[in-house]
This record gives C-alpha cells, structure tokens and sequence, in this order.
C-alpha cells in the first residue's frame, strides 16, 4: 500500500492554558497559540501518513504556508485535518484545515518528506 491522493488525517487539542498564545510567547492573550495550531495541523499529516511509513522510516515537515483566521478561548475543542494533495517521490504535499466548535478558524498547506531515520540523525548529528 502507498501514499495516495485524498489520504486524510485527523487530530485534536482541548485548548488550555499550556497551549495559549500567551504560554508559546506568540502573544500575550489567553487564546489558541499559533504554534499549537501548526503543530495540530503537523500532528493531522503524520496521523495521515503512519500507517504507510516502513521499518525505520519517518516523515519530516519541511514547509506550511498556514492563515489562522479566528481565535478559540480555553476550553474549546480544536480539531485539524490534512489531505494529501500531492505525492512526488518522497515530498507528500498536504491541504490542512481546522475548526473549533464554532467553525473554520485556519487553513493552508503542508509538505512532508518521507525519510530513513537512522540517515536522517546521522547526518543530522554529524553537525556536532
């Protein structure tokens, strides 16, 4: 089985006050951080792409072009989704969108590459 076109993954935050813009340093209000909604839509494209990863492989993020169009308070539900809208070789392109109770509160795209994960440290590491 392999990567397809209209692969999709989901994830889920309960928004708190560990996960405001105040507590990522993004802003100073008591409100869904940007980060954390990066990191949910991030979240969405691995949920995605993990049942299709090999022994040994993972998957890396190295592009989003992301718009967070409306603010959630503490104690709402946020939920992200990724759809693969492209797959190029190992570069897994992904259209990610979230929504808290009330609605739309952000979108954008996302690219991933598949990687070995033993390579990917070693070289990594080699910086040091």
């Amino acid at each position: 089985m392999s990567v397809t076109i209209g692969l999709k993954g989901e994830a889920s935050d309960m928004v708190s006050r560990e996960t405001t813009a105040k507590a990522a340093g993004s802003g100073s209000l008591l409100v869904y951080g940007t980060p954390y909604l990066v990191a949910l839509m991030e979240k969405a494209a691995c949920t995605a792409l993990e049942p299709f990863l090999e022994e040994g492989q993972s998957s890396v993020g190295t592009r989003l072009d992301v718009h967070h169009d409306s603010a959630t308070p503490v104690g709402m539900e946020v939920r992200a989704e990724a759809e693969v809208t492209a797959v190029e070789g190992r570069k897994i392109t992904f259209r990610v969108s979230a929504w808290d109770e009330k609605g739309p509160i952000g979108g954008g795209t996302h690219e991933r590459f598949l990687i070995r994960t033993e390579s990917f440290l070693q070289k990594t590491y080699d910086k040091i």
